[in-house]
Parts: C-alpha cells; structure tokens; sequence
C-alpha cells in the first residue's frame, strides 16, 4: 500500500501554490491516499487552505512555537517521524523544499530524487540533469520510502474543491537547537508571485543599469505580469537575486513569458522551458534564445516597449 506525505510550503499564514503541484505529482503515483503536512506555531488557515486541494486525504497540523519560522533543521526532525507508515514524502522543488526534503531523506536514511518531472511508476522517475539537456530515469529501491522534490514548473497545480478533514499530530520528538531565526529578508512587491504567475516579464544585461529596468516594471505593470532577471543581470546588480530565472534561480512555467535583453544562455533557458509562449526582445538578432523563442522582436528594447505599451492603451 502507497500513502504520500506532501509537506506544505507556506509564509505569512498563506499556502504556497507550490503544494497544490507537488500534490498532481503525488497523484500521478496512484497512491491509497496522500496527506499533507503543515507545521506552523498557528497552522490552522494554511490547513484549511491545503484540505481544499483536490486529492487531498487529510491534513495534519503540527503546531509548535517553534516552528513559527521555516527553518529546515526543525521541520526536518519533525516530518521524518511523521513519515512513519508512509511510502513517499514529496516536497516542491523551491528553495523550501530543496533545504527540508535532503535532511528529511538523511534521517529516513535513503537518497533523495530530485527535480522530479514525470512519475514512471511508484518507484520510477524521471528528472533532468545537465541543465534540462538530458532526461534520466531514477529507479529507487521499492524496500525503501521515497523523498523526492517536484520540479513544480512540470506539474499543473491540482484543484481546489476538496474537503479534506484536518488532524491535529502529536510528535514526540527532540529539537536541534544549534539553529535559530533571526530575521527574513524579502523584496516586497505588489506584482504576482514570480514562481506561480501567469505572465512574465524578464530582463537581461542588455537593460543596461537597475534605473533603466524601471522600463521593466512599467510594462509589467501595465500587462499584470511579474518581473523576473537573468543572472547576468542580477550579477550586475539590476535587481536582487530573488528574481533571478533559471537553473540557478527560479524554474518557472508561465503561460506568457517575454525576455527583454537576455541573449539565453543555457542557465536561463533551463528556468523557462516550461513556459507557454516565449517572446524575445534583442537587438542581436543571433541571440540563442531566438531560437527558442516564439515570438521574435529584434531591435532596441527602449523603442520596442513602449510602443507595445501605447499600442496595449
């Protein structure tokens, strides 16, 4: 018998969109039952909002004062003995789940799956590697429980009309107390989320200077898109690095996504080849990432925008 742990991502009392994605990939398992796991100091909006997926079982809370913060050295110890009687512990491919799910993998005392895009099986996955230039297979041990992130830009989030009831858990179990938290630094942006949304907007070094990427969130704005960067840019010091796009930054799979002088280099392009329709702006009209693009507007970006902008209202 299958059953899945999903551990859900959440900030601000607000469930992460993630979770509901990490949920379709647990589906595609068919397993007897997935429950998602939600560890707060008040974890009861999140749980509610997480009982709504579709496919949910049940939603067990675990509130602890000291898990006001997601720190991945306390929520690790706690999901690893949640996990006992389960097959599978699926986590989102965020920085949330890159941190948690390799020390929940350390204390179950099995390898973890990483990125995973497509379920073969129930113990069967295929991910990418060498910047999503290849596809590889990972057969894991059928004897052993499984953790696995999910490369959320694969995966569709499932819906949200379920009713799932919701289960206080008691967990015996001792705290590290070597980490501790001491504050969280966040840009704050009334534009929708770069990793869920369904427009994007990007630039590149090719914007010039972080004054110059006003032209950036200007067009956003007026399309309703977030805003996103290539490393090149952030490197330069543009914008901060949680805007960064690409195998170093965020995987994203926008329905909309439109790259404002980036040249696309292979990092980035592995961060938007989910996307639905790629629209590329750059002056070089050998850039590579014409050669993925959809849509190709070759010429100066400065000229370009706005005449989309007026041609929009």
């Amino acid at each position: 018998m299958s059953k899945i742990l999903v551990i859900a991502e959440h900030l601000d009392g607000k469930l992460n969109a993630s979770t509901a994605r990490a949920v379709s990939a647990a589906a595609a398992v068919k397993p007897d039952a997935i429950d998602v796991i939600v560890l707060s100091d008040a974890p009861d909006a999140v749980a509610a909002e997480a009982a709504k997926i579709d496919g949910v079982s049940k939603v067990l809370t675990v509130a602890r004062a000291e898990n006001a913060h997601a720190l991945a050295a306390i929520y690790a110890p706690q999901v690893a003995k949640a996990a006992a009687g389960y097959s599978h512990v699926f986590a989102p491919s965020t920085t949330f789940g890159k941190d948690i799910a390799p020390r929940v993998a350390a204390l179950l005392g099995v390898s973890q799956v990483s990125d995973v895009m497509t379920v073969e099986g129930a113990h069967s996955f295929k991910r990418p590697i060498y910047a999503g230039n290849a596809i590889v297979t990972v057969e894991v041990d059928g004897g052993s429980p499984v953790v696995a992130t999910i490369r959320t830009a694969s995966w569709p989030a499932a819906g949200s009309t379920g009713n799932a009831p919701v289960e206080a858990l008691s967990l015996d179990v001792a705290l590290p107390s070597h980490t501790r938290f001491v504050k969280l630094q966040q840009g704050k942006s009334d534009r929708p989320d770069l990793q869920g949304a369904g427009k994007v907007v990007s630039g590149g070094r090719g914007v010039g200077s972080k004054e110059n990427f006003e032209v950036i969130y200007k067009f956003a704005d007026k399309i309703g898109a977030a805003v996103g960067a290539s490393r090149a840019a952030v490197d330069a010091g543009y914008v901060p690095n949680e805007m960064q796009v690409g195998q170093t930054g965020k995987i994203i799979a926008p329905e909309l996504y439109i790259a404002v002088g980036i040249s696309g280099a292979i990092q980035h392009l592995t961060g938007i080849k989910d996307a639905g329709t790629i629209v590329a702006i750059n002056k070089d009209g050998e850039a590579p990432i014409f050669e993925i693009a959809d849509i190709g507007l070759v010429g100066d970006l400065f000229k370009i925008l706005p005449e989309l902008e007026a041609a929009l209202g």
